[in-house]
């Protein structure tokens, strides 16, 4: 009887964890990517804040077009870590939280996790995520993969060469899986310790907000996943109600 179980049982997701922006991903069922520090723990907050949705984009210029045919927008991202010079925000989650959200639509152009995420639009489901959503994230996209005929994942860590989206997307990986051998303590240590969270511990740091790592490195319990809608004018990150059961 055990090995008639075995045979029936569905076969396990492959969960491929990829690093980087500046190539093709594999074909996969859901594509989850991460940005840490900080564009997609700025997204959270904004949706915390009570942001309606998030359109990406590629360029400035993109960027500045859409604000010019629609001056409710809200402009926010960075180039190399650097607010730019005629959007509303940068990419600072402490200062976007305390910016008036409710009701509005952002556009963000970031560095690696808006790079990303456009990248890996082929995907059926994309979401995205920093460390702050991640448990919920990967129970979300467990629940997934347990409800329908899914079976491949991409874990896609934005920075290419650091620790800080690699620590989160095993810590996802882990957490998909059901396995919890990361603790989350140790997930945190090594965001901190990142190449990326570096600037962030100097008192002269000028453009970065020090406060900014606090809110990277802290989980905060809410009831929606971030998912990527592709399919609108701009593709846009949506706040969807996470699978909890």
């Amino acid at each position: 009887m055990a090995r008639c179980d075995s045979m029936n049982r569905p076969p396990a997701p492959e969960i491929r964890i990829l690093q980087g922006t500046d190539h093709s991903y594999p074909d996969a069922d859901i594509n989850v990517v991460i940005d840490v520090i900080r564009a997609f723990t700025v997204a959270h907050v904004a949706f915390l804040r009570g942001a309606l949705d998030i359109l990406l984009v590629h360029t400035v210029e993109e960027a500045l077009a859409l604000k010019a045919r629609d001056p409710a927008l809200l402009l926010a991202g960075e180039i190399k870590g650097i607010g730019i010079p005629g959007f509303d925000l940068d990419n600072s989650p402490y200062r976007v939280a305390q910016a008036g959200l409710e009701g509005r639509t952002l556009v963000q152009k970031t560095t690696n996790g808006v790079k990303a995420t456009l990248a890996a639009l082929a995907a059926r489901h994309v979401f995205v995520t920093g460390y702050s959503n991640a448990m919920n994230t990967a129970r979300h996209v467990r629940h997934l993969l347990a409800r329908n005929e899914l079976q491949t994942v991409n874990v896609i860590a934005s920075h290419a060469r650091d620790d800080d989206d690699l620590a989160c997307a095993e810590f996802i990986r882990d957490r998909i899986l059901d396995l919890h051998q990361l603790r989350p303590d140790d997930v945190v240590e090594r965001i901190r310790r990142s190449r990326p969270a570096a600037k962030f511990l100097v008192a002269s740091a000028g453009e970065f907000e020090p406060r900014d790592l606090d809110f990277c490195v802290r989980a905060v319990p809410s009831s929606f996943v971030m998912q990527v809608d592709p399919k609108t004018a701009v593709p846009s990150i949506r706040r969807v109600i996470s699978i909890q059961t």
